[in-house]
């Protein structure tokens, strides 16, 4: 593709270079750079890519779109943002693909994942569609699974995803929106046919530095939707929505546009009635917690902006299959109940633990850490909930990444303080599995809270293998060894 087209759109403001010129690849990364391509240098929150235009240009860049020109006579693109222009640079590359699908972006702290896996058995099972996912599980091509590193992608490989799923028959897209993406520009010139909010409780200060700030990178979302389906209930709502140029559809427990009526909460699920503005209709959906009422409301509200009408979205529902790693219940043969989550904020740790609380018959057992190098602030909150919520907590390890866990875990007890709630330490994960097992009594629920569909734990820099749903079923092939040793 020649230059000038691949930098249709961009705010170009000064640079040396010729749009004839043929350009044969794109690259952020200096280290993936191949002769011929267009090197786009980016700030990023540890490092500047601008220092590796030089390495860039010594593997073969033919050009670089940069904020600031390098002193070497080279061909260059000085644009005000070069965030902003990758992410039209591969809209341009791969030819838009998302124009030729119906998008919906999911944003919000918390219920993200499970909105989509949900929406996307809605709009395959009633329109017959071939549904591409986005998100933090994993990311789908109709039934093909393709591996996720994060959330969303970046914005050049996002369109190449976008590429393959329009290529393949997808007609809809349904895809978590972090806050990240939105920040850093990995969604810009995206259109969504809807957008959802779920709720906005504390999460990833150490970036954004304050909920306003949280809050209004979410906001984004809404203005560049054409259907925005909001909880109306949530306290955020009211600035999420402020600047918002989309049609509007809200959802709560109070007045809304869909509300949820006649709740029953149960072990099995929710249930509940959907009153819309002309009809109501029963809902019933097989994964428990009050928070899922509010996720379920989301989906019915967009499915219906879709097209597709309530109680078929309601029929749809009833079969929907579990979501792994949210209330997932792991296989054990006491008379105890296991269950994984990925609730790693204190806002999902309180709402899984609160609905814990609603059917356990003995005893609810918090096991859960904290990510490092992440906020801070939210530890002590998630120690304080755990303690008020639960009858028995194992503090343990998460994904300390660069952090000693011993001092991670010592911001989350600090929260604990004053509490009456037995507690114990058990930094080893796998061992403090194995210990929640070990002392487990009769009608338990004991929560694995914070690494849900993960399948590794963060050490350092190294990923290392570790998948709870694994850990439980060789300690039950232990026991029953020596049972019968």
């Amino acid at each position: 593709m020649n230059l000038g087209k691949l930098l249709q759109g961009i705010d170009i403001l000064d640079g040396r270079w010729d749009p004839a010129l043929e350009i044969t690849g794109v690259s952020y990364d200096s280290r993936e750079t191949k002769p011929g391509d267009l090197f786009v240098a980016m700030t990023g929150c540890e490092t500047d890519g601008h220092r590796f235009i030089p390495m860039a240009l010594e593997k073969g860049a033919a050009c670089v779109l940069c904020e600031k020109a390098p002193e070497e006579d080279v061909p260059c693109v000085c644009t005000s943002d070069s965030r902003a222009a990758l992410a039209r640079v591969g809209i341009n590359w791969f030819a838009n693909p998302a124009a030729s699908m119906k998008l919906v972006g999911v944003t919000g702290t918390n219920g993200k994942t499970t909105t989509t896996y949900l929406l996307k058995d809605i709009l395959e099972q009633a329109l017959g569609a071939k549904v591409g996912l986005i998100g933090t599980n994993q990311n789908m091509i109709g039934s093909e699974i393709v591996p996720t590193e994060r959330t969303t992608p970046e914005s050049f490989e996002l369109q190449r995803l976008f590429r393959r799923m329009a290529d393949a028959g997808c007609t809809h897209v349904v895809m978590e929106v972090s806050s990240h993406a939105l920040s850093l520009k990995r969604v810009e010139g995206v259109r969504f046919a809807v957008g959802i909010f779920t709720n906005l409780t504390q999460d990833h200060l150490d970036f954004h530095g304050t909920m306003e700030n949280y809050c209004d990178a979410k906001a984004r979302l809404f203005r560049q939707c054409g259907v925005g389906v909001y909880n109306a209930d949530d306290p955020w709502a009211e600035r999420i929505m402020a600047g918002a140029a989309c049609g509007r559809i809200s959802i709560g427990e109070g007045e809304a546009d869909l509300a949820a009526r006649n709740i029953t909460l149960s072990a099995g699920g929710i249930a509940f009635d959907a009153a819309g503005k002309k009809e109501t209709v029963a809902v019933r959906v097989g994964i428990p917690g009050g928070f899922m009422v509010y996720n379920t409301l989301g989906v019915l509200a967009a499915a219906k902006a879709l097209g597709v009408p309530l109680g078929e979205s309601a029929r749809i529902l009833r079969h929907s299959a579990h979501v792994k790693g949210r209330v997932e219940v792991v296989p054990t043969p006491g008379d105890y109940t296991m269950l994984i989550d990925y609730a790693h904020t204190p806002d999902a740790l309180a709402n899984v633990l609160t609905s814990l609380r609603g059917f356990a018959r003995g005893r609810v057992v918090a096991l859960f850490g904290c990510g490092g190098d992440r906020d801070r602030t939210k530890r002590p909150l998630m120690g304080k909930i755990a303690a008020d919520l639960a009858d028995f907590v194992i503090v343990t390890s998460d994904n300390p990444r660069t952090e000693a866990p011993h001092a991670i875990i010592a911001d989350i007890v600090e929260g604990m303080v004053g509490t009456d709630t037995e507690y114990v330490v058990v930094e080893n994960r796998i061992d403090a599995i194995r210990f929640a097992m070990d002392h487990a009594r009769p009608g338990d629920v004991i929560l694995l809270a914070g690494k849900g569909h993960e399948t590794y734990q963060i050490v350092g820099h190294e990923k290392r293998h570790l998948d709870e749903r694994e850990v439980v079923a060789a300690y039950i092939q232990e026991l029953q060894q020596q049972e019968r040793a």
